[in-house]
């Protein structure tokens, strides 16, 4: 069988991305995802990301981990809003279906603004944190990120009993100043570090902000610059959240499978 593709990136954090709109895919097909995103018997990616027809939308994103989980997945939605553009599909502004929810995007200038779903709360863990922004993040505020040991520390906590059986995301935050931080992230699914994490640095963003009831924090990672906006409420809660990054067309092919 023949695949056509097209591999996007969003600040590092790349994609598989498949016009699925006639719904020729088997996303039933686990080992078919995980072998698609192999970076050595593949074409590499961190995930893979359908683009469907929806009656109520104007796409529907579906959203695979490299290893065949689901998620939601800020970058790879940043780049689907890009990627369904370039399919004409949608000009500069358009509302999608992911796993978490709906979602209103802007893409202007070349950066793609999308808005979050709206976040609970904020749950304290001993000295770090958790945050879940449609995927479960772990945040640990932390000195000289840059040589920090994220994978070795990032499995501990990925792995930890307190988040069996299906696991965290865990994000390393060293603050830049008042409105920017540097974040790593260690992702579940993909088993590693990967250059940038939309939902995780929007989490440690909401962790870092907190106390702000507006707030605009930039955020430097491995992969580049990404900023988040919020709003928060007297609940406790956060709402108004945009993520706002480049996404960029990498290459294009075909793949026999």
């Amino acid at each position: 069988m023949e695949i056509s593709f097209y591999k996007y990136q969003g600040t590092g954090n790349d994609f598989v991305m498949i016009d699925d709109r006639a719904q020729k895919f088997d996303d039933s097909d686990l080992k078919l995802v995980s072998k698609l995103c192999d970076r050595k018997f593949g074409v590499g990616s961190d995930g893979l990301i359908l683009i469907r027809n929806h009656a109520d939308y104007d796409f529907e994103m579906i959203y695979f981990n490299a290893d065949g989980s689901q998620s939601m997945c800020g970058n790879g939605a940043r780049c689907a809003v890009a990627f369904s553009a370039f399919l004409g599909i949608l000009e500069e502004k358009t509302s999608f279906l992911a796993i978490d929810g709906p979602h209103e995007a802007i893409l202007k200038d070349g950066l793609v603004q999308l808005l979050m779903g709206d976040v609970a709360g904020i749950e304290e863990k001993g000295n770090d944190s958790f945050v879940n922004t449609g995927s479960p993040h772990h945040i640990r505020f932390v000195e000289d990120v840059q040589n920090y040991p994220i994978f070795a520390e990032g499995k501990k906590v990925r792995y930890d009993q307190a988040y069996a059986p299906n696991g965290t995301n865990v994000n390393f935050v060293e603050k830049i100043s008042e409105d920017e931080i540097f974040v790593r992230t260690y992702e579940r699914g993909v088993e590693d570090e990967t250059l940038s994490c939309g939902t995780g640095v929007t989490a440690a963003a909401i962790a870092f902000g907190k106390d702000q009831s507006v707030a605009t924090i930039k955020i430097k990672t491995l992969g580049g610059q990404l900023s988040v906006k919020f709003r928060a409420s007297e609940n406790g809660a956060f709402n108004e959240v945009w993520l706002i990054g480049p996404a960029q067309q990498v290459f294009a092919g075909t793949i026999n499978v």
